[in-house]
């Protein structure tokens, strides 16, 4: 089967970045699927799709460069904000390597690819990957502490390892125990923006514990 990209989107919803073919629609209408947005799909996999009565397939005919200028909108009362869109792209970022230990060629892929994820989960987030699939998830909450203990969370409801894995951070940890919280869990290699006035107790806690980490002087946010 080809290798995609799985972005969820809400309870029962997926994003695929390429052409679905048979054998992936095949596996999509395995497990719990309402909505699937991709930029095409062969005949052969849309029948398989028409034969799920409640899944709708969407298909977009290309997606936008993630490199692409634009704004994003929120909405409150009486008015609405607006920022640029976050087109932070990995390959474009000068990646910094801040501790002791360089990371190996695998978890370089790993970080690389959890980086790409990390810009499409609610702030405040840390993910585990490696360097083909998401491992957990911790999204939307208070600290940098809290996401590590509800990816931690999801990982042994899935009965799932954190060991070996990488871990990215949208943001900077601006205390330690975020960064020894992410060790525990078992990464061995770490992505962040950097830019804390503690990074050097940040790295530090890295090197004491063997991390490698790797700063890219962006951030992500998705609010």
């Amino acid at each position: 089967m080809p290798h995609f990209t799985f972005q969820a989107l809400a309870p029962g919803g997926e994003q695929i970045n390429g052409t679905i073919d048979a054998a992936t629609a095949r596996e999509i209408t395995g497990i719990f699927t309402e909505v699937v947005i991709a930029p095409q799909a062969t005949p052969e996999a849309k029948a398989i799709f028409a034969a799920k009565k409640n899944l709708r397939l969407l298909t977009t005919g290309g997606l936008p460069d993630p490199r692409g200028q634009g704004l994003a909108f929120r909405s409150l009362a009486g008015g609405f904000l607006v920022q640029s869109r976050d087109n932070a792209v990995v390959e474009d970022l000068q990646l910094k390597v801040v501790t002791k230990r360089q990371p190996t060629v695998e978890e370089w892929e790993a970080l690389r690819f959890a980086w790409r994820l990390c810009a499409h989960v609610k702030s405040n987030t840390v993910i585990f990957t490696d360097a083909r699939r998401t491992l957990a998830v911790g999204a939307g909450q208070m600290s940098r502490v809290d996401a590590v203990e509800v990816a931690m969370m999801k990982a042994r409801s899935a009965n799932r390892t954190l060991v070996g894995s990488v871990a990215a951070s949208d943001a900077f940890f601006p205390f330690r125990d975020g960064l020894d919280a992410v060790a525990k869990a078992g990464a061995t290699a770490v992505v962040q923006p950097g830019g804390s006035v503690r990074d050097a107790e940040v790295i530090a806690a890295a090197d004491e514990q063997g991390l490698a980490m790797v700063f890219t002087g962006r951030r992500h946010f998705r609010h």
